[in-house]
């Protein structure tokens, strides 16, 4: 390699002033050893990546085949009650229920939530709504 010139003493035969040749050139030495080991890589990891989904799509297959043909419902398989209304117990039976309601200065939906938070079917006496507001306009709070 010459000290005047970055390009190698081969380059530099009838195509010195053609720099798309030499550019040419470059690319051809260095597309052997940089690009085409890249591409191999890219490709191996897209067939694993295909081989997976394909693997994961027949697993599905079979889980789904096997729901249907034992044809097995939530309802089956746990056993549970609906609360039940009792006179002497009152609303005990309902648990205790915090609603928070967060906002931020939001004056276009605040009656709407917190009409729907107080609109819940939920024995009042076992029912808490918290309305949280961080608002930075005063018209708001």
């Amino acid at each position: 390699m010459s000290t005047s010139t970055l390009v190698p003493d081969e380059f530099q035969g009838g195509a010195r002033d053609d720099v798309a040749g030499q550019l040419g050139m470059i690319w051809d030495q260095a597309r052997a050893p940089l690009i085409v080991p890249m591409l191999k890589l890219a490709v191996i990891v897209c067939l694993t990546m295909s081989i997976m989904l394909f693997v994961e799509r027949v697993y599905m297959g079979i889980v789904i085949s096997f729901v249907k043909l034992l044809r097995q419902k939530p309802e089956k398989r746990y056993k549970w009650e609906a609360l039940k209304e009792d006179l002497e117990s009152g609303n005990s039976n309902y648990p205790m229920v915090l609603v928070q309601i967060p906002m931020y200065n939001e004056r276009e939906v605040y009656q709407l939530s917190i009409g729907a938070a107080c609109g819940l079917s939920w024995p009042s006496d076992r029912l808490i709504i918290q309305v949280l507001d961080d608002s930075t306009d005063p018209i708001i709070k």
